[in-house]
């Protein structure tokens, strides 16, 4: 599936095709369940990643305002 070191466009990207299963000819109920694991840990991964770039964020804020 993902690897730790793809981008937060990357996973975007292959969340938006987990997704996009669902609603194609592909779609079986089978293999439903398995998908859906997939994409809600992709989602997960996503969510991590934008928090710790979040934090990143503040923190060279606070250094900045500090300097400034």
């Amino acid at each position: 599936m993902s690897e730790k070191n793809n981008t937060i466009q990357h996973k975007l990207n292959e969340l938006s095709q987990l997704v996009a299963w669902f609603q194609g000819s592909d779609f079986t109920l089978e293999e439903a369940l398995t998908t859906f694991k997939k994409a809600e840990k992709l989602a997960d991964e996503i969510d991590a990643d934008l928090t710790k770039l979040k934090n990143d964020i503040v923190v060279v804020q606070q250094r900045f305002d500090r300097e400034a």
